[in-house]
C-alpha cells in the first residue's frame, strides 16, 4: 500500500470507528425499555442462536463470564430468559429465551430497524447506494455471512 493510500485508510478507519460508535449509541436509545445494551445484546444472541451455556454466550458477546452472569441473572429475574439443565452435562445449565424474551427482542429489533431506516431514508440516493454496496464488506468485517 502506498503512503497516501495508507493515510486514507487510516483516516477512514478512525472515521468509521467514530461513526459506528455514534450510530450504535443512537440506536441503543431506541426501543430498549428497561434493558441496558448488554442485556439486549445477550437476549438477541440467545433468540438468534438458541439455548447456550453461559461461557459460550460470554464468548459470543465478547464479555467476561462474571459480567454475563449478572446480565443473565437480570434477564432471568425479568422473565426474559430461563435456566435449563444442559442435557449433555448435568453440572451445567443453558440460558434460553422465554416467549416474553423473544417478543422483547423482536420489539427492540423492529424499533431500532425502523429508526435506522428512517435515518437512511433521509440520505441522498448516492449515499443510500454507498451503504448498500458496503454491506458485504461490513458483514465480512464482523464475521457474518452476507445476507
Amino acid at each position: 500500500m502506498t503512503a497516501p493510500i495508507a493515510a486514507e485508510v487510516e483516516d477512514a478507519t478512525a472515521r468509521l470507528y467514530l461513526a459506528i460508535g455514534r450510530l450504535a449509541r443512537l440506536l441503543r436509545r431506541t426501543g430498549s425499555p428497561g434493558l441496558g445494551p448488554g442485556a439486549v445484546s445477550a437476549l438477541a444472541t440467545l433468540a438468534r442462536c438458541g439455548p447456550m451455556r453461559l461461557g459460550d454466550l460470554a464468548t459470543k458477546e465478547g464479555v467476561a463470564p462474571p459480567t454475563l452472569s449478572r446480565i443473565v441473572a437480570a434477564l432471568v429475574e425479568a422473565g426474559y430468559v430461563k435456566r435449563e439443565p444442559d442435557p449433555q452435562d448435568g453440572r451445567a445449565w443453558l440460558a434460553t429465551p422465554t416467549p416474553e424474551g423473544e417478543t422483547m427482542v423482536s420489539g427492540v429489533r423492529s424499533a431500532r430497524v425502523r429508526e435506522l431506516q428512517r435515518r437512511i431514508e433521509q440520505l441522498t440516493p448516492d449515499h443510500q447506494s454507498a451503504l448498500v454496496n458496503a454491506l458485504d464488506a461490513l458483514e465480512t468485517l464482523v464475521g457474518e455471512e452476507s445476507k
